[in-house]
């Protein structure tokens, strides 16, 4: 079974809803079951009109967005909080707002070229570079360090950052999310037949994926 998880790195219920995912199927593999599901990350902007090579606060773009610092804060804090039920630290004081598409590009490279599990790894450490670590994830070198770190050959993801490729293929994953009438992330989408939206607890992925292991 495939699982195509539409998301966007600076996105923190996608942080949030990856590792709990990755616990539900820990628990299916432990169990002997799950073993063939293939996971895959399809691309999502949650702000495509950031310009490129441009950064901005996240406090600040989450106080534009929802009125005010104080209103920022709130949410900021409950993120962080639920953040770390998960084992995950979220830094938003120092995390950078940035157009996301060279790290969406740098995904689709490590899909074509390597594999899902690589780009699963790929992803870990962008989320990890926005969100904790304070890194502008649209930073070419940014990015490039990210694919290092995950065992990813650096130099094959430059050259291919450095050309027009993979621009198409992030459209393309937009315009399939519209299709699926997707309006929001995370977006798990099972074998193209069910769609479960949002960061759920991990007892809920367990039981869908079942369900949709049992349907197949």
């Amino acid at each position: 079974m495939r699982v195509e998880i539409w998301s966007d790195v600076v996105c923190p219920w996608c942080y949030i809803g990856k590792r709990q995912f990755e616990e539900a199927l820990a628990r299916l593999h432990d169990a002997g079951t799950g073993t063939d599901i293939e996971v895959v990350y399809r691309s999502y902007q949650l702000d495509p009109t950031a310009p490129p090579g441009g950064s901005t606060p996240a406090r600040e773009a989450y106080a534009r967005k929802f009125g005010g610092y104080e209103r920022a804060d709130q949410i900021i804090g409950h993120v962080t909080r639920i953040a770390a039920d998960s084992g995950i630290e979220f830094r938003m004081d120092r995390a950078i707002r940035a157009n996301t598409m060279l790290a969406h590009r740098a995904l689709h490279f490590v899909l074509t070229e390597i594999g899902s599990t690589a780009q699963a790894a790929m992803k870990e450490q962008l989320l990890r570079a926005y969100f904790t670590d304070g890194e502008n994830v649209g930073d070419l070198d940014v990015v490039v360090s990210c694919a290092e770190r995950a065992g990813i050959d650096a130099d094959a993801l430059r050259r291919w950052l450095e050309s027009d490729v993979g621009v198409a293929e992030v459209v393309a994953d937009i315009e399939a999310a519209q299709m699926r009438d997707i309006t929001g992330v995370p977006a798990f989408v099972l074998d193209d037949r069910f769609l479960i939206p949002g960061a759920q607890d991990v007892d809920v992925f367990e039981q869908l994926l079942t369900r949709a292991l049992n349907t197949q």
